[in-house]
């Protein structure tokens, strides 16, 4: 016997709505085993997707998916989605090159309504959807699912804002799930959530309007009396300001209550907000227990849980013992993440020094501009960020950071290629949108030592300074305890040869040594994309044929157009060849996978050579 009956008999949505209502709590843990099982083998976003089944299976049982439009923000809690939509048999390359995306694409299955990655992004895109549908007459909806930290950034309130405006037929749902399900969230609670998303409350509220239109000073009363019983109840006065019809919070665990509540809604017009509380990790005690390490995890056996990692220092483990050691030297610097402390290496900064520690939350506008601020007064803030990130705040790292020449320091963690995250996290862009700004510089280093004395050097330097870092370990090089400045804007000669010579910046450094050795080749550590080591280019070009330079992140603008750069303004003719990432975004898969696909490791490196020079 099958241990999935229920699941097994599931291809689509379509074939969940003909199961008996009765029937959902068994799909939900048979739903919730088969994910065990899966996510345990391949890795992959654990605890938010547990706490979300229960309401995967309510939306798509109840709303026409994917004619009506289903956007999870962030995607963190998609696999549950992937499996009911047709995606089961493939689970088992989830993240895996030629896989599945650990995100809701586009290109993938019809009903991904919405690619994502980066958070807050839902609200916004459901309203598009919704005034779509409103413009061709259709009556589908449009439903945003996002998490209550995705809440804290300002795009998530923008789409709010002009969603309730615009009275569409959108439903944005708050996925609550850092906080456990308190006494509130009962059956009183449950049974208000069913009384105000139900056709009775509605209609009242909605001819009691017309009422006392005629009579304005009882209809403000009769608004202010409404919005105080239902704020002694709920938090939803906030959401009713926006415009939304506000309604919560029900259990997210409690499928009779959500398919109810969901129906209800669904026969509802205009802006309509769901508060939804869950529990990440809910069904398995160890991620409930501790969602923060089961929130992306490795492969691990059910039965033990995941094991701590051992072994060498990953670069943001490099970061996070540095910053924890330069902030015992100097009592101005501060540690800034925008709700990255784990996944930035934060955390020991956070407990050793709590007032110098700061959480933006998902905000990177601000968390930049904060960081300009503080440095305003005197402060050398370190901002811990991801390279996909930091996109997000372009307009303030210029503006605010920059074009005041503050020294603020940007740790870009998640440089280059990221692996199984795929393109929505890949780091591929910073050197060239950083490279163009005034005042700024960029520090890639080349291993884990170096990256430890660049971070020193950064801090050191009187203006904002960006120090780029891949995601994992790096080549084995020991770590020095002892601080140094690197002299700024200075690369080195790490092996000396014939003809040709190979300029890396950083991580690469490691694979064109390799080739370098293969072919009898000079290799250069440049180390500062900017300023860029001019004498050494032009040393290099006078006493060799010819050049090469490699680096991970985009060809066009990246540190090799400075090379270039650097040869026209000097009036040098040599031939050059660039290595980097293509113009194309590169899919998920493991880093070793990637960096061959795009000719960055050894093999790469000697065959694109050996092709262009012989």
């Amino acid at each position: 016997m099958t241990a999935y009956p229920l699941l097994e008999l599931i291809e689509t949505p379509a074939d969940l709505r003909q199961l008996d209502r009765k029937q959902l709590p068994q799909l939900a843990q048979e739903l919730r085993n088969f994910l065990l099982n899966t996510v345990s083998q391949t890795g992959g976003h654990f605890a938010s997707n547990f706490g979300a089944i229960e309401l995967t299976i309510a939306l798509h049982y109840v709303f026409d998916t994917p004619n009506d439009r289903l956007i999870w923000d962030v995607g963190h809690q998609s696999y549950p989605h992937k499996i009911l939509t047709g995606r089961r048999k493939r689970m088992n390359t989830m993240r895996k090159k030629e896989g599945l995306a650990g995100f809701p694409k586009r290109d993938e299955s019809r009903y991904d309504a919405f690619g994502v990655g980066h958070s807050s992004t839902s609200i916004s895109a459901a309203h598009g959807m919704a005034e779509a549908f409103k413009l061709k007459g259709s009556p589908n909806k449009a439903i945003a699912v996002i998490g209550d930290g995705a809440m804290t950034a300002g795009q998530a309130f923008e789409g709010l804002n002009n969603a309730g405006d615009h009275d569409a037929n959108v439903l944005v749902i708050l996925n609550d799930n850092e906080m456990s399900i308190s006494p509130n969230v009962g059956a009183l609670s449950n049974y208000l959530a069913k009384l105000l998303s139900g056709g009775l409350y509605n209609s009242v509220r909605k001819s009691g309007s017309y009422v006392l239109d005629a009579i304005p000073p009882i209809r403000e009363l009769a608004k202010k009396t409404e919005e105080h019983v239902k704020g002694m109840l709920t938090p939803g006065t906030l959401f009713e300001e926006f415009g939304f019809n506000y309604i919560g919070p029900v259990d997210g665990h409690n499928l009779d209550t959500l398919v109810t509540t969901l129906s209800n809604i669904k026969k509802l017009k205009g802006p309509q907000f769901l508060h939804v509380v869950t529990r990440k990790g809910e069904g398995y005690k160890l991620a409930v227990a501790d969602p923060t390490k089961y929130h992306a995890v490795t492969p691990f056996v059910p039965e033990n849980g995941m094991e701590n990692k051992t072994g060498k220092l990953t670069y943001t483990q490099i970061f996070g013992n540095w910053l924890c050691d330069m902030a015992a030297q100097d009592e101005r610097l501060v540690g800034i993440t925008p709700a990255m402390r784990e996944g930035s290496g934060l955390v020991r900064f956070a407990e050793e020094y709590p007032q110098r520690y700061f959480d933006a939350g998902i905000a990177e506008q601000h968390a930049v501009t904060f960081a300009a601020g503080l440095a305003c007064e005197g402060y050398k803030p370190v901002v811990a960020i991801y390279s996909t990130f930091l996109q997000r705040a372009y307009d303030q790292l210029v503006h605010d950071v920059a074009l005041q020449n503050l020294p603020v320091l940007f740790a870009i963690d998640r440089a280059g290629l990221v692996g199984a995250d795929g393109p929505t996290h890949a780091g591929a862009y910073d050197i060239s949108f950083l490279r163009c700004i005034p005042n700024m510089a960029i520090l890639a280093p080349a291993d884990e030592d170096e990256c430890r004395q660049m971070l020193y050097t950064g801090f050191m330097h009187n203006g904002p300074v960006a120090v780029r870092y891949p995601r994992g370990g790096g080549p084995g090089t020991a770590v020095q305890e002892a601080m140094t400045a690197i002299p700024f804007g200075k690369g080195e000669i790490r092996r000396e040869g014939l003809r040709g010579a190979i300029l890396a910046f950083g991580t690469p450094l490691a694979a064109a040594l390799q080739a370098g050795e293969e072919l009898g080749l000079t290799v250069a550590n440049m180390r500062f994309v900017k300023p860029l080591d001019e004498t050494l280019v032009l040393e290099l070009a006078q006493n060799h044929d010819w050049l090469v330079t490699v680096e991970e992140n985009a060809i066009m603008g990246g540190a090799g157009s400075a090379v270039l750069e650097c040869l026209c303004a000097n009036g040098v003719n040599i031939p050059v060849l660039q290595l980097g990432l293509p113009d194309r975004y590169v899919e998920h898969g493991e880093q070793k996978e990637q960096w061959a696909e795009c000719g960055l490791d050894a093999a790469g490196i000697l065959a694109a050579i050996q092709k262009r020079f012989g």
